[in-house]
C-alpha cells in the first residue's frame, strides 16, 4: 500500500509540474487587417505569455506605403476580469475615440459584461498616437491562439477590420 501511495504521489507531482510548464508556455501568432476601402493595411503579431494577457504589435501601411508601428498590452476579458486590472486601456484616453459601446473616457463595470469573450487593447504609436482594438475570440478558452476577428480604430478615426487565424 505504501508503494502505491508513493507512486501516486510522484505521479501527481510530475503531472502538476508538466501542467505548470505547459501552462506557462508562450503562444504567438499573427493576423492581418485592412480598412473598408482597402487603402490601409495592417499586419499584427501577438504574444500571449499570461492566461489572459500579452502583447500586440500592429504595423500600419497607408496608401503611400508609409508605415507606423503601434504596440502595447492586450487583455482577454472574462467574467472574472476586473476594471482595476485592465485600467491601462484608458491611459491615456485618445480624444477622437467614440462609437464603441461601453468604451467611454472612464472605466465602467458594464465594459466587462459587454466585452467578455473579447480581446481588447490600447496600443501606442509614434508621437503618442493611439490605436484601440477589440476582437471577438473564436475559441475563448484558447485565448488568442484560438483565433478571432474584430476591429481597430486608428487615430484618424478610420476603422480596420482584423482577422486572426487559429494558430
Amino acid at each position: 500500500m505504501q508503494k502505491f501511495v508513493v507512486v501516486l504521489h510522484n505521479s501527481l507531482v510530475v503531472g502538476l509540474f508538466l501542467s505548470a510548464i505547459l501552462g506557462g508556455c508562450k503562444s504567438t501568432g499573427s493576423g492581418s487587417g485592412e480598412s473598408r476601402s482597402g487603402d490601409v493595411k495592417v499586419n499584427f503579431t501577438w504574444q500571449q505569455s499570461e492566461a489572459t494577457s500579452g502583447t500586440l504589435a500592429a504595423t500600419v501601411a497607408d496608401p503611400s506605403g508609409q508605415q507606423e508601428t503601434y504596440q502595447g498590452k492586450f487583455y482577454q476579458i472574462t467574467q472574472n476580469s476586473r476594471i482595476e486590472t485592465i485600467g491601462g486601456l484608458w491611459d491615456p484616453w485618445y480624444p477622437r475615440w467614440g462609437g464603441w459601446a461601453y468604451w467611454g473616457p472612464e472605466p465602467q463595470d458594464s465594459f466587462i459584461e459587454h466585452y467578455t469573450g473579447h480581446v481588447v487593447a490600447n496600443l501606442t504609436g509614434p508621437d503618442g498616437k493611439r490605436m484601440r482594438c477589440q476582437f471577438q475570440l473564436l475559441r475563448a478558452d484558447e485565448g488568442m491562439k484560438g483565433g478571432g476577428q474584430g476591429q481597430c480604430q486608428l487615430p484618424s478615426g478610420k476603422t480596420i477590420h482584423a482577422e486572426f487565424p487559429p494558430s
